[in-house]
């Protein structure tokens, strides 16, 4: 009787809540150097709150996002941060990827693209990639331009 009680209590208990995750960089000058870039071009609350929500699962991929991607990559000294981004909008008009899209037109417009330049940079992704890339991509830029007032 006393161990149903028991079981019948600890079924009722509040589950633990999780720790919360933390990075674990494999290098930490890289992601140090990352996160700086990250920041600077997605901006601050975007990231942190990235960061914040990452659970177990997901903070792997953060990791591994801010070290190789923004720190040895966005780093590197062969390109501008503005061509960076150029690159960036094409890629992802052409892979169709709406949300990391919008994501990516702040980040050019952070990095000092006019609107002209994007627009000239998703009238390429159109003629190369196909109308229906470049207008998905205009109309994700549209509604950026619209949220910032550019």
């Amino acid at each position: 009787m006393a161990r149903a009680k028991k079981a019948a209590k600890a079924k009722l208990a509040k589950p633990r809540a999780a720790a919360k995750p933390k990075a674990n960089p494999r290098n930490k000058k890289l992601y140090d150097d990352g996160m700086k870039v990250r920041k600077a071009v997605l901006g601050a609350n975007y990231v942190d709150t990235s960061m914040a929500s990452a659970d177990d699962f997901m903070m792997s991929f953060q990791d591994v996002t801010t070290e190789y991607c923004w720190g040895y990559v966005w780093t590197r000294p062969g390109l501008s941060r503005k061509t960076r981004s150029m690159l960036n909008l094409a890629m992802l008009a052409a892979l169709n990827r709406g949300p990391e899209l919008k994501l990516h037109v702040n980040g050019a417009l952070n990095n000092g693209l006019t609107k002209e330049e994007i627009k000239e940079v998703l009238l390429q992704v159109a003629i190369y990639c196909g109308i229906p890339a470049g207008l998905d991509a205009f109309k994700t830029a549209r509604d950026v331009f619209k949220e910032r007032g550019v």
